[in-house]
């Protein structure tokens, strides 16, 4: 039963009941039902915070394995730079080099993202940086690989040429050297057997017996396969990136125009055809369209020893076979 209130009248001088408005109630009302719905919010609140569903539960562990994913990749990016920067090293200062081959420049290894903001559509999520910092480094290095690869492409391309190149170089004796009677004369000025004056003589007399075999010196073209009246029996043989080698005073040529020789190949016989005074075979070597002396050429089957004494024997005064 609710206690009764009353209040003291002054003008009566007595006491009086104390008459509760309606108005009264209603507010007292209103305040104990906001204060119950206060005290259920904040207790959802709470309990919601200890009470996870399992759901909710796996969403929060995906997430965190995705954020140690994207650090674990992030880490694994960039050793692969570190590893591709070692590469793009090599190539620049290594391969390239070699080829003679100019270096790729940092600009356009790494060319193409700057400026625009091309990651834009990653932009209002809750792990938008990350998320584009990622997507970032794997473009940065796709762009990398791509151009690295183009580069790798092109090494090849310029060791298949080296190959070719090295491959075409005169770079063996014509006459095999147990086949030679002697070393008659080299690259200089000479007295000519038959004009009888000082000439300069532009390659190498390998003195041989008649029908001895000439090989090419190097891969290449039969230009020339013919009869001269100095040079006789004669063939030319177009190698390729400048050089040229003639051989001269044949007995007999084997190989015929624009037929493709490999070094090594055999070209004719030694003979005493043309001016001549015996038989050898006259060698020269021409690269873009000079004369060099031969004796240059001869690293590719000569030791040391044997090299050093056919230079001596290059060199030494006496008149030519032509």
């Amino acid at each position: 039963m609710a206690k009764v209130k009353y209040f003291y009248d002054a003008d009566t001088l007595s006491y009086r009941k104390i008459e509760k408005k309606k108005s009264d109630y209603l507010m007292r009302s209103f305040f104990l039902i906001f204060g119950v719905l206060l005290i259920m919010f904040i207790g959802f609140i709470g309990l919601s915070q200890v009470l996870i569903t399992p759901a909710h539960r796996a969403d929060r562990m995906e997430l965190e394995n995705l954020k140690l994913h994207y650090k674990l990749i992030n880490r694994r990016l960039d050793e692969s730079s570190t590893i591709l920067a070692q590469l793009q090293e090599r190539d620049n200062t290594i391969y390239r080099t070699y080829f003679e081959a100019n270096p790729i420049s940092d600009d356009v290894r790494k060319a193409g993202f700057g400026g625009v903001n091309r990651y834009k559509a990653l932009d209002g999520f809750d792990n938008s940086e990350m998320i584009k910092e990622l997507t970032k480094n794997v473009d940065v290095l796709t762009k990398q690989i791509a151009v690295q690869s183009k580069s790798l492409d092109e090494i090849v391309a310029l060791a298949k040429e080296k190959e070719k190149m090295l491959a075409a170089i005169p770079a063996i004796l014509p006459v095999k050297i147990q086949d030679l009677t002697r070393m008659a004369s080299g690259y200089k000025w000479r007295m000519h057997p038959i004009l009888k004056i000082r000439k300069f003589h532009k390659g190498m007399d390998f003195t041989a017996p008649v029908g001895t075999p000439i090989y090419a010196s190097g891969s290449g073209k039969v230009i020339r396969a013919s009869r001269s009246s100095t040079f006789g029996k004669v063939v030319y043989i177009d190698h390729g990136y400048g050089y040229q080698t003639i051989y001269a005073h044949m007995s007999k040529i084997k190989a015929r125009r624009n037929q493709k020789v490999n070094r090594g190949d055999l070209i004719g016989y030694v003979g005493n055809t043309g001016r001549s005074v015996s038989a050898h075979l006259h060698y020269e070597v021409h690269k873009n369209g000079r004369a060099l002396n031969p004796i240059s050429f001869y690293y590719g089957d000569l030791s040391p020893e044997e090299f050093l004494a056919m230079q001596k024997a290059s060199e030494e005064e006496g008149q030519s076979y032509d």
